[in-house]
């Protein structure tokens, strides 16, 4: 982000506010309701957003601008680049919003909880958030019955993870209003010590526990 002390001056403070309110309308209470995919950390898709008949005429600029400028740091913007290389600009309400979380503190409550992920990136070093609040995982594979987010349907490799013994360690589990299960690991990093095993597309186990 540059150049924001010359964007400021191109904004007047009602055109902010009424950006701000809009932002926060959307962003905590009513992501759904407009259409919008919410990921389970309070994240919506930016261009998304921008399509959306009430931000008509807005541009990527009046967002950073507000984003950088709202004295109560309401808002964050993020870039991220998917597993495929695709690279988002990302938003979400930092507080007041209406997604719920919901702390899982049975460990046997969802006897799988699996990260999607792709063969290519396979490195066996552990799972990160990266620029996410979490590491999102799901209750079963993608098509599985009940499992409607959590990992792409592309994804060719499978990590399953022990969360009984994560749990044990301290580790915290979530699970967001639409099912996808969050932790934010030990610093933002998952172990590869929690991995039950890890299982390409075919089925094949290409690491077990403690192997």
């Amino acid at each position: 982000m540059s150049s924001r002390n010359n964007k400021k001056k191109r904004h007047d403070e009602t055109s902010l506010v009424k950006l701000s309110k809009s932002l926060s309308y959307v962003l905590r209470h009513h992501a759904k309701d407009e259409g919008l995919n919410i990921r389970g950390d309070g994240y919506v898709k930016l261009d998304d957003l921008l399509r959306l008949p009430r931000f008509k005429g807005t541009t990527f600029d009046d967002i950073e601008f507000v984003v950088d400028n709202n004295d109560k740091k309401r808002f964050t913007l993020t870039q991220e680049s998917s597993d495929d290389g695709v690279s988002s600009w990302w938003i979400r309400a930092n507080q007041g919003h209406s997604i719920e979380l919901e702390e899982i503190t049975d460990p046997l409550q969802f006897p799988e909880i699996i990260h999607g992920t792709y063969l290519r990136n396979w490195k066996n070093i552990g799972l990160s958030r990266m620029q996410r609040n979490h590491i999102h995982l799901a209750t079963g594979l993608f098509g599985d019955e009940g499992v409607i987010s959590g990992m792409r349907k592309t994804c060719d490799l499978f990590i399953y993870i022990d969360a009984p013994k994560a749990m044990e360690d301290g580790m915290k589990f979530f699970r967001s209003a639409n099912g996808v299960i969050l932790t934010e690991g030990v610093n933002g990093f998952l172990s590869p010590k929690y991995f039950l095993k890890v299982v390409n597309k075919y089925g094949e186990v290409i690491k077990q526990a403690n192997s």
